[in-house]
């Protein structure tokens, strides 16, 4: 409740500083053209300019880091979205999108060197056959034509104080060949981790009767190379994008368990090990067919290859060992997507826009799980441990875009036909369809104001991992795969209104409200298992608050806070108790600090001061959410994190390097797991046992030498 009342009361002072500052009621009467030499910041047809000046107080060293700076705009790295369409964020490079999507485009960003940049532009409504591809905004980096060969390093290395140091280390040349533009970059790191925690079990009268002790370690190393290169092949303009990479881990778990009744201690070792390959391949072409007709063609190829396996192995009281269980797994994902993209401008004033796409994805999963008691191992079956999914998916849409004085208007209709097919431990196939309509309608009646009202329908996207089983051995589990899956959609309705001030002050208020139908949610099979599932209908509703507040006046020279904040609340019927309740939240001891999650209310405060004369930059960082629930077929399983602190320093004093040191986790927050199992249905049968886990992380310091050449 106290950080709820924090989260509001934020809010509110936001928006008092907003609305009641008198040097904004001044800056609204001052055109925003008039005073770009003293802020680098121009606003004219949709579009909110930052020239590289603006970004010279940051110290960039690379194109991320500029994004990274835009007022009011958030990095969306893609990601759960079907097919191509969306996977590429709120990103485009010289008005175009990457053809890639694993290689995200914080990644990207990240191998182009500051001093390449030219500018950097805020898009809210369609301009110069810029796509939005449904995002309602996007950043576009412009890089300079002329610029010289590049390499950009980065040298870090991570001390958590719980598991040791995890060293990285990346490179990447940014050069042209004759009349090819292109971008080569390396990474590496050697990763550290680990979440000790204790657990305190509890039986149904809520008596004591065991101490667990956790400790873990887990290391190993991942690499990736890429390419980026475009060009022009006579008439058209090609772009290839590639990555492979390995990611190796080995995560060992000790436990100790210690029972309350006897005084008996016995002991259980887990090793997870995951070796995993991915390739992805991407290229498109893009050609200005007529006048007012463009046309662009994309390919793009998919592959993650993986051999995990996780181990158990139990112990008596005289570590003699008493169980062994294995599970050997082997996985391979593809996915290849086609995809055309035609703009027609051949209607004044309007902006039409057609595309296709076909994606076909398949996920091969086998699975071997043997149980030794001490008589020789033994197969256990484990259904859908073994099996294929297929998915072909079609993709249309048509869209147009027009201008009504101030008033920008967005229509579009899509089309989405699917077939899922599996076979292995189960053989189905089922067919989908689904209209998406959408409409985003933009007002903009003086220059940094913004009112806009979206109306749109969006399809999930189903993980494959959903259809296979898995052994939990943590929780004495089994995580069920469901082969009847299918995704659920979303009716949003979304008004936000945006209000820019001085050279980085910006308020944006966002409500919404969601109907969401066939919740993809954690579905009762009996009375004691659950798989992922369609649950029923629901919806979700709450409010956004986004804000960057100048602090000059303060005394604080060059300084500044941002703040972001969610409240939210959900509703759909329980199918165990036939009540209404929330929407299931992700579950996991670890996460990061996403707004968007299933939960009550999240936030962030960010406090930032750039000293200019000294070339050093300094700030902080707290971070909190409200706790998630998994609502399963026998048990009520809650986490919370409580709250992240961070503190960073950076200067490019000497050598022409970047040099930061950041505190993170620096209070070591507790990572709470509260697990209530029922000895059937949750909440209409008897507790069976209930169990407190309290664990953390570790604090960690990152030191981090960026530079260029």
């Amino acid at each position: 409740m106290n950080s709820l009342r924090l989260c509001l009361s934020t809010i509110v002072a936001s928006i008092l500083f907003v609305y009641g500052n008198p040097l904004y009621a001044q800056q609204t009467t001052v055109p925003v053209q008039e005073v770009p030499a003293q802020t680098g910041v121009t606003t004219a047809d949709g579009i909110v300019t930052f020239a590289k000046e603006f970004f010279t107080l940051y110290q960039p060293k690379t194109a991320l880091e500029m994004v990274n700076r835009v007022p009011g705009f958030t990095l969306n790295d893609g990601g759960g979205v079907r097919g191509f369409g969306g996977a590429a964020g709120n990103i485009l490079i010289n008005d175009k999108r990457p053809s890639a999507k694993q290689d995200l485009p914080s990644a990207i960003l990240g191998r182009i060197s500051a001093s390449q940049v030219e500018r950097i532009e805020l898009i809210r409504v369609r301009v110069r056959d810029i796509d939005l591809q449904g995002q309602v905004e996007v950043v576009n980096v412009v890089l300079s034509t002329d610029a010289p060969a590049t390499v950009r390093w980065e040298l870090q290395n991570r001390q958590n104080f719980l598991v040791g140091w995890s060293p990285g280390a990346s490179i990447s040349l940014a050069d042209r060949l004759g009349d090819i533009e292109y971008n080569v970059g390396f990474d590496t790191r050697w990763a550290n981790l680990g979440d000790p925690g204790v657990i305190k079990k509890y039986d149904g009268t809520g008596k004591l009767t065991e101490i667990r002790t956790d400790e873990d370690q887990g290391d190993g190393p991942n690499a990736n190379a890429y390419l980026n290169a475009a060009t022009w092949i006579g008439k058209s303009f090609v772009q290839l994008n590639g990555r492979t990479g390995i990611e190796n881990r080995d995560l060992g778990l000790q436990s100790t368990r210690v029972s309350q009744l006897t005084g008996v201690t016995t002991y259980q070792d887990i090793l997870t090990i995951r070796r995993n390959k991915r390739l992805e391949l991407g290229m498109d072409a893009e050609r200005v067919l007529t006048p007012v007709f463009l046309g662009k063609a994309i390919v793009l190829y998919n592959l993650l290859d993986g051999k995990p396996s996780v181990s158990q192995r139990d112990f008596n009281a005289a570590r003699l060992q008493t169980r062994y269980q294995l599970e050997d797994e082997e996985f391979t994902s593809t996915e290849f997507i086609g995809r055309m993209e035609f703009d027609w401008a051949g209607i004044e004033g309007h902006a039409i826009e057609a595309n296709a796409e076909r994606a076909f994805n398949v996920l091969d999963n086998s699975q071997v799980f043997t149980d030794d008691t001490g008589k020789g191992p033994k197969v256990i079956a484990v259904p859908g441990g073994n099996v294929r999914v297929e998915e072909v998916r079609w993709n249309y849409l048509v869209q147009d875009s027009w201008s009504i004085g101030k008033l920008d208007v967005e229509t579009g209709l899509g089309l989405e036909r699917s077939t899922i097919s599996q076979s292995g431990d189960a053989t189905l196939e089922r067919s989908f369809k689904f209209l998406k309509p959408r409409m985003v309608l933009t007002w903009a009646p003086v220059r940094g104001n913004q009112t806009r009202l979206r109306l749109e329908r969006e399809v999930s996207q189903l993980d494959f991992n959903d259809f296979t089983s898995a052994t939990v051995f943590e929780d004495d589990d089994v995580a069920l795969g469901n082969p009847n899956l299918h995704p659920d959609s979303t009716w949003i309705s979304e008004l936000s209104h945006e209000r820019r001030f001085g050279r980085v002050g910006v308020i944006k208020v966002t409500a919404f409200h969601h109907w969401i139908k066939d919740v993809l949610d954690l579905l009762p099979l009996t009375p004691t298992f659950e798989a992922p599932g369609n649950i029923g209908d629901g919806r979700r509703w709450g409010m956004i608050v986004e804000t960057t507040v100048p602090l000059d006046w303060t005394g604080l020279d060059s300084s500044q806070i941002s703040f972001r904040a969610r409240r939210q609340d959900s509703t759909v019927v329980d199918p165990v108790t036939g009540e209404d309740r929330r929407l299931s939240g992700e579950g996991g001891f670890r996460g990061d600090w996403s707004l968007m999650n299933e939960n009550r209310y999240a936030f962030d405060v960010d406090f930032r001061q750039d000293i200019k004369s000294a070339k050093v930059s300094w700030g902080w960082g707290v971070a909190e959410r409200d706790e998630r629930a998994l609502y399963k077929a026998n048990e009520l399983d809650i986490f919370d994190e409580g709250y992240d602190v961070m503190a960073f320093i950076e200067t490019t004093r000497w050598f022409g390097l970047k040099m930061s040191v950041e505190g993170q986790n620096m209070i070591d927050n507790r990572v709470k797991r509260d697990r209530t199992i029922y000895t059937g249905e949750r909440s209409l049968t008897p507790v069976l046992r209930r169990e407190l886990r309290d664990g953390h992380n570790g604090a960690r310091a990152l030191f981090k030498i960026v530079g260029s050449f």
